[in-house]
């Protein structure tokens, strides 16, 4: 794994003293999700002595009502957020986290593959990205290096960061690849396009985005401009291909 230095670091223990609690903030709206994080940090049959859960949260709005009731009374040194998390999406609660404690560290958890979010999530703050069937060492691993102040790259994200920077290379000579209407999109369109794959209805988005049904039919319009896709389907292959490419 790759890290690069951030501030706010967690203090290491002096030698030969007990580990420093390293507190954690789980953020899903799926609970079994949040047990099993649970179960991988904090038991000690899992060697992980010194990780403690300070808080969870169900939603975007929830997130971050904790984290700011947490840092209020320095109980918290490393958040682990869905990246589909309901009422606010989590990559907006990512951006507002970023804004408000830049130097609280930021693990975003996802089923989707690094090569579709991880450059996204970091350029927008995130200490690192974890698919959320990664192995629990790399679990550990991850929340160990937040909160020593580090950025947590898997090879799948580190691969992500550098196609990205090479793609943007490509783009300044004048060539687009197929896929670079993707990568053209602004956050807010990846939103949508994230949710017109999945399937949801114009309506549907603008509920869980808080956005008009007019609005999201426009950003729609633009991301199928900007992809030189026709319709839904042609956009969600284009995905496709993307993520295995």
């Amino acid at each position: 794994m790759t890290g690069s230095a951030r501030t706010g670091a967690h203090p290491p223990a002096p030698e030969g003293a007990p580990p420093i609690p390293i507190r954690v903030l789980l953020c899903d709206d799926h609970r079994i999700v949040r047990e099993g994080l649970k179960q991988v940090l904090t038991d000690p049959a899992n060697g992980v002595p010194e990780i403690r859960v300070a808080g969870e949260a169900t939603n975007g709005h929830g997130a971050l009502d904790e984290v700011e009731a947490l840092v209020g009374a320095r109980l918290l040194d490393v958040v682990l957020l869905d990246i589909a998390m309901p009422e606010m999406d989590g990559l907006d609660v990512l951006q507002a986290m970023a804004q408000r404690w830049p130097n609280l560290p930021v693990l975003m958890l996802s089923t989707y593959p690094e090569r579709q979010y991880a450059a996204r999530c970091i350029e927008l703050g995130a200490a690192g990205y974890l698919h959320k069937s990664a192995d629990p060492d790399d679990m550990v691993a991850a929340v160990r290096t937040a909160a020593r102040g580090e950025r947590y790259l898997t090879p799948a994200a580190a691969q992500a960061l550098a196609g990205r920077a090479v793609r943007a290379n490509v783009v300044r000579s004048g060539v687009r690849p197929l896929s670079d209407g993707l990568h053209a999109l602004s956050h807010r369109e990846h939103q949508v396009c994230r949710l017109l794959c999945q399937g949801h209805s114009v309506g549907e988005i603008g509920a869980q985005l808080g956005l008009a049904s007019n609005t999201v039919s426009t950003y729609r319009a633009r991301i199928l401009e900007k992809t030189g896709t026709r319709n839904d389907v042609e956009l969600a292959l284009l995905v496709g291909r993307a993520s295995q490419g």
